[in-house]
C-alpha cells in the first residue's frame, strides 16, 4: 500500500500478486466455466470489507433521488431485445415495476433445473421492499442491500467514488492469500455454517437455519477472511464489472501467459441465454446449497443479466490507488 495514502474508512487494503485463477482440481463442486486455472496478476487495491448495507445505500438514494431499475416503469421495446424475436408482450399487469423474490415451495421439488418453482416475480418488491411490496428496512438497516441491478451498483460506485471490482480482483480477495483454496478459509467444508449464511438443509424446501439465519444476516455476521473481508462466500452475490463469456477461461488458459490486472472478455457471451447481456457474479448466497449449486466458493461464477434483480443479489466497492480517495 503506497505510504500516501490512508485506508478509506470501511475499507481493507488488498495486496496485489500473482495467482492462479479458477478452480482446484480437487474441488467436486466446480462447474465447467470455473476450469481452466489460468494465472493473473493483479495490483493491490482496497475493499468494502462488507457488502454495502441497505443503510449505506439510502444515504445515496436521500442525496441523490436516484430511483433503482426495479422500481422505474418497464420498458418493453428495450425487454424484448432480450427474448427470442416473435416473443409476445405480457400482459400489463405483468409490466409493472418489481423484482424477483425467493418464495419456498410447499412440496418436495425433483427438477432442480426449473428454478421459476421458487422464484416469484413480485411488483412492488425492490430494495426498499426487499421481501415484498409489504415489507420494510426496520431493523434491516445492517443487511445487505439486495434488488440491485447493475446500473444500480454502478450509480452508487459513481457517487461514492469507488468502483465494481473485476473478477479477479474479487477472487484474489476472497482467497485471503491462500493458495489452492476452496473457501476464503481453507478447505474445511465442516466449517460452513460457522463461517457463511448459506443454506442449511435441503434446498429449496428445508431449511434449519444451522448457521443461525433463514434468509440474509446482516453484514460481518461471520469472521472474515485473513484480508478482513467478511461475507465473501454466501449472505448474497455481488456483481463484478466483467461481462459474462462461457468460452473466457478456456481462452485465457490457451494463451499461457499471466495477464495483469484482466478486465474480463470485451463482450458478453452465454450459450444458454443468447440474447441477455451479462456480468458475472461471486460469492453465493444465502440459497445456496451443497444439494443444488454450492456457490459458496472463492472460484464460484454465474451470470446476471445486467436488468436482473433479486433478492440475493448486492454488491461491494474497490477503490483503485489511481482513483481520488472519497470519504463517502
Amino acid at each position: 500500500m503506497p505510504d500516501s495514502i490512508s485506508v478509506p474508512h470501511g475499507m481493507v487494503w488488498i495486496p496485489g500478486g500473482i495467482f492462479e485463477q479458477g478452480a482446484i482440481s480437487s474441488d467436486s463442486f466446480a462447474m465447467k466455466h470455473e476450469h481452466p486455472k489460468h494465472t493473473v496478476a493483479v495490483d493491490g487495491f482496497f475493499m468494502d470489507v462488507t457488502e454495502v448495507t441497505n443503510a449505506a445505500f439510502a444515504k445515496f438514494v436521500e442525496e441523490t433521488g436516484y430511483l433503482t431499475v426495479a422500481e422505474r416503469p418497464i420498458d418493453w421495446e428495450e425487454v424484448k431485445k432480450q427474448v427470442p424475436s416473435g416473443t409476445p408482450k405480457p400482459h400489463d399487469s405483468v409490466l409493472k415495476p418489481g423484482s424477483l423474490l425467493f418464495k419456498m415451495p410447499k412440496h418436495q421439488v425433483t427438477n432442480l433445473a426449473d428454478y421459476s418453482q421458487w422464484w416469484d416475480w413480485k411488483v412492488g418488491t425492490n430494495w426498499k421492499h426487499p421481501q415484498g411490496p409489504q415489507s420494510d428496512l426496520n431493523g434491516k438497516e445492517e443487511q445487505p442491500v439486495v434488488h440491485i441491478a447493475y446500473e444500480d451498483a454502478v450509480a452508487y460506485c459513481e457517487w461514492a467514488g469507488r468502483s465494481l471490482p473485476t473478477e479477479a480482483e474479487w477472487e484474489l480477495a476472497a482467497r485471503g492469500g491462500l493458495k489452492g483454496a476452496i473457501f476464503p478459509w481453507g478447505n474445511q467444508t465442516d466449517l460452513l455454517n460457522e463461517r457463511a449464511n448459506t443454506w442449511s438443509g435441503i434446498f429449496p424446501v428445508i431449511n434449519d437455519a444451522a448457521d443461525g439465519f433463514q434468509n440474509k444476516a446482516p453484514v460481518g455476521s461471520f469472521p472474515p477472511n485473513a484480508y478482513g473481508l467478511h461475507d465473501m462466500v454466501g449472505n448474497v452475490w455481488e456483481w463484478t464489472q466483467d461481462w459474462y463469456n462461457h468460452n473466457y477461461y478456456t481462452e485465457r488458459a490457451a494463451n499461457r501467459d499471466t495477464i495483469k490486472n484482466p478486465k474480463g472478455p470485451s463482450s458478453a457471451f452465454n450459450r444458454y441465454n443468447a440474447y441477455a447481456s451479462e456480468k458475472v457474479i461471486k460469492g453465493g448466497s444465502f440459497l445456496c446449497n451443497a444439494n443444488y449449486c454450492a456457490s459458496y466458493r472463492v472460484s464460484a461464477r454465474m451470470a446476471n443479466s445486467l436488468d436482473s434483480s433479486q433478492e440475493h443479489l448486492g454488491f461491494r466497492t474497490v477503490l483503485r490507488t489511481t482513483s481520488k480517495i472519497d470519504s463517502k
